[in-house]
């Protein structure tokens, strides 16, 4: 297809403003499935994942594309969640245009702001759709000049002040000019083709052909797909190539190009378009494939540095090897070498028996955990620590930029908790909707742990997100701080007995009828030192029959921990035991003598 009719476009947004839902209309409107598929009745077509669908956020991003009015629109749903920002800044370079997506009434957020700063720098189109303004609190006015202001900080030049606007509601498959909507999306359509330019290609094809690898994929048929948009030139099956970082040689199997979910195999593809390329195993992402005499690379994808660092190993505990599948040292390296091939924002060095793992954030981390888990991986992970970064022989730390909305009854709960953790206050101010949004400068190291502790006291109704800002030198201002933990003395299987009297300690992680191990952690105690308890003791039988003895047992529900729970919980001395079917929180050393030998030394 010529590059006049192709249209690449990426939907960046903050988390939650609508961008999949947007996609999804954008599928169904312009008839990629037959009335009768399956596809038509469903929602958040693009978020394939198990864990995208049970946390309701995008966490890798996705391809398609769709045709209307003779064009090829080839469309990248990008994560909202600042974790992820690997897969954004990877996937913009394939566009040439972005729909940025704004929620009518809690406006530009912390994730846009950041979206919008990779595009611009990019120097891709902007349009602009302020989305959900069917919404009780809406204020479009608003909404409008904060984003205004919002380009006048990032634009790099004066070009990307000129943007149209454009008004939605993503979930009924409505848009328009105005507020008054019309009853399809037809002219989010004609914006990408008429606001939004045809691919930027080297003309000059007689140097060959060139692609930059921004995403891969595999399946069990064909192998490895290297995806990227061509850049100059051709690309035909069975061309020889060069992959230029690697300084290999290979022959393209297939090339496929998108249309909907699917992808279609094709003989040749032309500059502009986006392709998935087989037969080449050595590309990586950032990799240039290109042809001809003289290869020549294209620039490579620059990326944020890693914020955050966990320790990942195989599991030490004495239930080793009963849950998992995948239990040594070799299988999860291997894994995580696996998961750094598409998953570019990891770092991943060796750490004595296991591995330290570096990404951007809790979240970006606790997925690769949950994701491994899920695949049968049995592996013990350590307590989350910051990245620090060397700048002129002075250690820096990671900050961020925290935004929080809150009802205005937990403003106090909110500015107590962010005092300890020693947070600057930018802004705050009061939304149409009575809730209360700040704004704090903080450190990655004090933001450990601040979401589960705003969650319980504000009743889950918080809603927080934070953007990398930079780099200030480290201080040690904020340490956590936590009551002690309540420690199985001995293994055996824990008792209602033994829970009912140790319930009056603390709060219980377990319930009865769970096998433990000596130095495993069953509870929070309510004081600030360590307690072990014997949880496994069962109550002696006597030939005495009392009405008070024969009572039932009434134990307070116990509290189950996520796992995003169980790795703000851990200290220093502390691991979690992560398995295909439980977590484990557990004391590094697990002997109570030697655990209080060790504690006297140091």
């Amino acid at each position: 297809m010529q590059k006049e009719k192709i249209r690449n476009i990426a939907i960046i947004a903050h988390v939650d403003h609508g961008k999949t839902t947007l996609v999804d209309g954008l599928l169904k409107q312009s008839h990629t499935f037959r009335d009768n598929q399956a596809e038509m009745s469903q929602t958040l077509i693009m978020d394939s994942m198990d864990q995208e669908h049970e946390r309701g956020i995008t966490i890798t991003a996705k391809q398609t594309a769709v045709f209307y009015d003779g064009y090829k629109i080839n469309i990248i749903d990008t994560p909202g969640h600042a974790d992820f920002s690997g897969e954004v800044e990877r996937t913009l370079n394939m566009a040439d245009g972005v729909l940025l997506i704004v929620d009518a009434q809690e406006g530009p957020m912390p994730q846009t702001k950041f979206v919008l700063q990779k595009a611009l720098s990019l120097h891709l189109k902007p349009v602009v759709i302020i989305n959900k303004i069917d919404k009780p609190a809406t204020r479009i006015p608003e909404v409008e000049s904060e984003i205004a202001d919002l380009f006048l900080e990032l634009a790099t030049d004066e070009s990307q002040l000129n943007y149209p606007i454009y008004y939605a509601i993503a979930r009924d498959g409505k848009a328009g000019k105005t507020t008054d909507l019309d009853d399809d999306l037809h002219v989010i359509f004609e914006s990408i083709i008429n606001d939004i330019p045809a691919p930027k290609v080297d003309e000059n094809e007689g140097k060959g052909a060139q692609l930059l690898v921004a995403a891969l994929a595999a399946d069990n048929y064909l192998g490895k797909y290297a995806i990227g948009k061509i850049y100059r030139g051709k690309l035909k099956k069975g061309e020889s190539i060069k992959i230029l970082s690697a300084n290999k040689s290979a022959k393209i199997d297939k090339i496929f190009t998108y249309r909907g979910l699917g992808k279609e195999e094709v003989p040749e593809a032309a500059a502009g378009d986006i392709v998935a390329i087989t037969g080449i195993s050595e590309a990586n992402i950032g990799d240039t494939i290109a042809t001809g005499d003289n290869p020549e690379a294209l620039p490579t994808i620059e990326l944020e540095p890693p914020t955050l660092s966990i320790y990942i190993g195989p599991n030490t505990s004495p239930l080793k090897g009963k849950e998992g599948e995948f239990t040594t040292s070799r299988q999860i390296a291997e894994r995580l070498e696996k998961e750094l091939e598409t998953n570019i924002a990891l770092k991943i060095t060796p750490d004595g028996l296991g591995y330290k793992v570096s990404g951007r954030g809790e979240l970006h981390l606790s997925v690769l955990i949950e994701t491994m888990r899920r695949e049968g991986y049995e592996l013990e992970a350590g307590r989350p620590e910051v990245v620090y970064k060397e700048i002129d022989g002075v250690k820096h730390e990671p900050v961020e930029e925290l935004t929080i909305e809150v009802d205005s009854e937990f403003v106090g709960a909110v500015s107590q908790e962010l005092g300890i953790r020693k947070a600057e206050l930018i802004t705050q101010e009061m939304l149409p909707t009575g809730a209360t949004r700040f704004t704090y400068k903080i450190t990655t190291a004090a933001l450990i742990g601040l979401r589960n502790n705003l969650l319980t006291a504000t009743k889950g109704t918080v809603i927080m997100s934070s953007i990398p800002s930079g780099y200030q030198p480290a201080d040690s201002k904020y340490k956590p701080e936590r009551n002690g933990a309540l420690i199985s003395f001995e293994s055996g299987t824990s008792t209602a007995y033994a829970l009912d009297a140790a319930q009056a300690r603390g709060v219980l992680y377990i319930p009865p009828g769970v096998e433990v191990y000596q130095g495993m952690i069953v509870g929070l105690s309510n004081k600030k030192d360590d307690l072990d308890i014997n949880i496994c003791k069962e109550k002696q039988l006597t030939n005495m029959r009392t009405h008070a003895s024969d009572g039932a047992i009434q134990l307070t529900p116990y509290t189950q921990l996520s796992l995003e729970q169980c790795l703000d919980f851990l200290l220093d001395d502390e691991l979690l035991e992560v398995t295909p079917q439980n977590l484990r929180l557990r004391k590094r050393q697990l002997d109570p003598i030697k655990r209080k030998r060790e504690a006297r030394q140091n």
